[in-house]
């Protein structure tokens, strides 16, 4: 009867990861030979890994990746320049730490955005809250914010995430009015979050993809400064694991 009233009790306290271990101990003689120490401190094992995967799923959610991708998976013979020693660097997240920005630039099929959604994954799995944006999404939910008037929340709202990926940047040309809101996000989160960049415009030709010069100077001034950079190159990545191209060579 003692038993039933403590499950009842976990239960009702949502401590699901403790109860099943109970459980577990009430129905394997094995536990009786333990001392109540090593017992209690297999209960909270439980109940501490079994909260620690739900944080972990729920970041994982959170960031809306656009792509299953790992560090461990990524593809370092291929020839695209990537440097190994450099990205195994950066995957340990201490750019993160430092509230430092990651540029990856590169041609189209180049693996740029697999990248930037396995450092993402694997900051998740660190404990960092991440987002992906792709960028035509991005500029859209500006324009909805700045229809509603609501433009500085929308830029407090994304600074709360310690990593921001911004696939396809500049993509699209950058009106003075977008312009405007970009340098808002960007000055939210220049040296408090880190911002990770994956384009396939060099960095040298940013400027020239916004109309009014001066609203580029005031947000690249926010991001190329504190920034790492991984420059791709070579044939696409889709070519290469296309069962077409395979068979045809």
């Amino acid at each position: 009867m003692l038993n039933h009233q403590t499950m009842e009790k976990l239960a009702q306290m949502k401590l699901s990861g403790i109860l099943d271990g109970f459980k577990e101990q009430i129905d394997n003689p094995a536990f009786s030979d333990l001392a109540f120490e090593d017992r209690l401190g297999l209960l909270v094992d439980r109940e501490y890994l079994l909260r620690d995967n739900r944080r972990l799923t729920r970041r994982f959610q959170e960031a809306h990746l656009k792509v299953k991708a790992s560090v461990e998976d990524v593809d370092f013979q291929a020839p695209r320049g990537l440097d190994k020693r450099l990205f195994l660097e950066l995957a340990s997240c201490g750019w993160i730490g430092r509230k430092h920005n990651l540029i990856i630039t590169g041609p189209t099929g180049g693996g740029k955005t697999y990248l930037a959604c396995a450092l993402a994954q694997k900051a998740c799995r660190e404990g960092i809250r991440c987002l992906y944006y792709h960028f035509p999404e991005l500029l859209q939910d500006i324009g909805i914010s700045r229809a509603e008037g609501s433009e500085r929340i929308f830029a407090r709202k994304l600074a709360t995430r310690d990593l921001l990926v911004v696939d396809d940047w500049l993509r699209e040309p950058i009106s003075a009015e977008i312009a405007r809101s970009l340098a808002d996000l960007m000055d939210e989160r220049f040296r408090n979050k880190s911002t990770l960049f994956a384009t396939q415009f060099p960095v040298a030709e940013w400027h020239g993809r916004f109309q009014d010069p001066t609203l580029a100077d005031a947000v690249l001034d926010r991001i190329v400064h504190d920034s790492h950079r991984i420059e791709l190159s070579g044939d696409s990545m889709r070519k290469r694991t296309s069962d077409l191209t395979k068979s045809a060579t």
